[in-house]
């Protein structure tokens, strides 16, 4: 979709409302080793499950046409579980339509992987490396120790809130999703990454993987790296940085153990198959998204038609080229392509977000205030809340608008000055 995520700090948010901790020391669970605690297991797993949906809807939604291909990354990524240091969390694993190449994992084993590295993969035990990888940062509660350091520097704080302000496409985010984002956008200290690539190894090992596949891996990225590749750049390196130092760690634990196990090179490549046959189908949805930021919409339009060619099932293609019929002052045509996309992916967020905003243009007030609706209770953002505060506005219900405005305005930006403006002259009425 055109909507592109740029994180920072807002205002309080209501996610972490029962955080009210005292300090306190537990072991590592991975480790062994002693390390501060905050939060504890129900909370994480709490957090886990708050975070994982608006999270993967945030970052692309799922890749719903081959759900085969989530089956297999759940198979795999279940054997790692199973030998690793905490199999009982309640593991998950999705696989997200995103062409950026990455992978991240919230805490209680809320685990995803991008289409966009999958596609990089060679076989199974690189694919087995990366999950390993990403287990280790939930079972030894990675993404639990970045958000206590958070909570450390900004003590009082109650949320985090993220804007969508790249470009005229954007809204606000606030709320539900923010704290997921954040953590799945957050880069990892350099001794949480070897800690990973340690245990995820080991990992690999007991469930009868080649690791030497982790080393290949490594110096996968550390070339792409190298090379400024754009997509690895925003993804994968942004969160998990590649070094020389990583790559040697490796292959040490690689020789230690033996290069034998598992490769699954033919079975990988028929799973991806799918992925890898829809792959210039996305790539022309993406130099759409670059032609639509430049404002040459015709342009973007017919490389659109084309992906669409290609896929015609794919959600995102209609609702982007719902956005460029909007674009183009062709509303008719654009509600026509959001309604597919969400007949296509009900529940993403963004879907109902653009159609409820093309029915409020519109006039449709009942069905713009059931898609906004639908909307902010999987991503809360500033938009919808804002424009639904406008419909309270129009139907003389002041508390109401007064609530949604409030929420806005307290996130900052654009639409946080528009929030505040419009209570300023709820209050002078």
């Amino acid at each position: 979709m055109l909507i592109s995520l740029k994180a920072r700090m807002a205002g309080p948010a209501a996610l972490l409302l029962s955080v009210v901790l005292a300090s306190g020391c537990a072991t590592n669970p991975v480790t062994g080793e002693s390390q501060l605690s905050l939060i504890g297991e129900g909370q994480e797993q709490q957090m886990g499950e708050e975070n994982y949906r608006p999270t993967i809807q945030t970052q692309g939604g799922r890749f719903y046409l081959d759900p085969e291909l989530t089956d297999y990354v759940q198979e795999v990524g279940n054997k790692l579980a199973a030998v690793s240091d905490r199999p009982d969390l309640p593991y998950e694993f999705a696989v997200l339509n995103s062409s950026i190449p990455n992978a991240w994992a919230l805490p209680a084993g809320k685990i995803a992987i991008n289409r966009g590295l999958l596609v990089e993969l060679e076989d199974e035990a690189q694919l087995a490396s990366v999950l390993g990888h990403e287990i280790v940062h939930a079972a030894a509660r990675h993404s639990v120790q970045r958000m206590q350091q958070g909570m450390l520097l900004s003590a009082g704080v109650a949320g985090l809130g993220m804007a969508l302000s790249d470009n005229e496409w954007a809204g606000l985010l606030m709320g539900g999703a923010a704290v997921g984002s954040q953590l799945a956008l957050a880069q990892y200290s350099q001794s949480n990454e070897l800690e990973a690539d340690r245990y995820g190894i080991e990992y690999m090992v007991e469930a009868g993987y080649d690791p030497e596949a982790a080393v290949e891996l490594q110096e996968l990225f550390l070339k792409l790296s190298e090379g400024q590749n754009p997509g690895f750049l925003k993804g994968l390196f942004a969160t998990h940085p590649p070094s020389q130092k990583r790559v040697e760690a490796n292959r040490r634990l690689a020789e230690k153990y033996g290069a034998e196990g598992y490769r699954g090179r033919e079975v990988y490549q028929r799973k991806i198959a799918e992925a890898k046959r829809l792959q210039p189908a996305y790539e022309l949805h993406n130099e759409a998204i670059q032609l639509a930021n430049n404002k040459d919409y015709q342009a973007a339009l017919s490389k659109v038609n084309q992906a669409l060619k290609m896929a015609p099932n794919e959600a995102a293609f209609h609702a982007t080229r719902g956005q460029l019929h909007e674009a183009l002052d062709n509303p008719e045509k654009a509600r026509e392509n959001f309604d597919r996309a969400v007949e296509l992916y009900p529940e993403m967020f963004s879907y109902r977000l653009l159609r409820g905003l093309n029915h409020l243009d519109a006039g449709r007030v009942d069905a713009a205030r059931a898609d906004l609706e639908a909307s902010a209770e999987v991503v809360p953002t500033g938009i919808a809340y804002l424009r639904l505060g406008d419909i309270a506005v129009s139907e003389g219900n002041r508390d109401r608008a007064a609530g949604y405005y409030q929420q806005v305005a307290q996130a900052g930006g654009q639409l946080g000055e528009e929030a505040q403006r419009k209570l300023s002259q709820l209050n002078q009425r």
